[in-house]
């Protein structure tokens, strides 16, 4: 898939944004439409190495889990999530948050996704309808992020790690 570039500002300041979207386990709140079931791959889910696996609701997918994990991590301007999904995992995925002030108290998010498929099945799958579904998917999710974010509604679940909290006192975020 070519990389596909989506826009969307949000009345909150940068560092709000950024901070919210450093925790992976909230993505499961804004992107629960397309990217479903959500779980932690560790217990600390905020900042870099934070990592979690999902199902990618997606037409003509049968291997529809797919993984991500923060690669990069610049506050206040940039997150980068590299992780990958399909059979047997080949098909690598880049997602990037680049977040900007745009000088009216508000913030720019420019999200950034790009997959990189192994063979040419994967591909023509891609082509058939994933790519556009995947576009959509993520378009929607930004527009309900700026719900969440300015509003507080149309929260849906957090993500958690099975089985509660492992070391309540060492203040990690909850």
């Amino acid at each position: 898939m070519q990389p596909c570039t989506i826009s969307q500002r949000v009345e909150r300041p940068q560092a709000v944004v950024f901070d919210y979207l450093s925790d992976l386990a909230n993505y499961a709140e804004f992107t629960g439409r397309f990217l479903t079931d959500w779980r932690m791959t560790r217990e600390e889910t905020y900042g870099l190495g934070a990592g979690g696996r999902f199902r990618e609701e997606l037409p003509f997918d049968r291997f529809g889990w797919g993984d991500m994990a923060i690669a990069e991590y610049q506050a206040p301007r940039l997150i980068v999530l590299v992780g990958c999904g399909g059979k047997y995992n080949r098909i690598r995925t880049l997602t990037a948050f680049e977040l900007s002030d745009d000088g009216d108290g508000g913030t720019q998010i420019t999200l950034t996704v790009e997959t990189r498929p192994v063979f040419p099945s994967d591909k023509l799958v891609g082509a058939v309808g994933q790519d556009r579904a995947r576009r959509r998917g993520w378009r929607k999710s930004l527009r309900r992020l700026a719900l969440i974010l300015e509003e507080g509604r149309e929260r849906g679940p957090r993500a958690t790690i099975a089985g509660g909290a492992r070391k309540p006192a060492t203040g990690l975020r909850g």
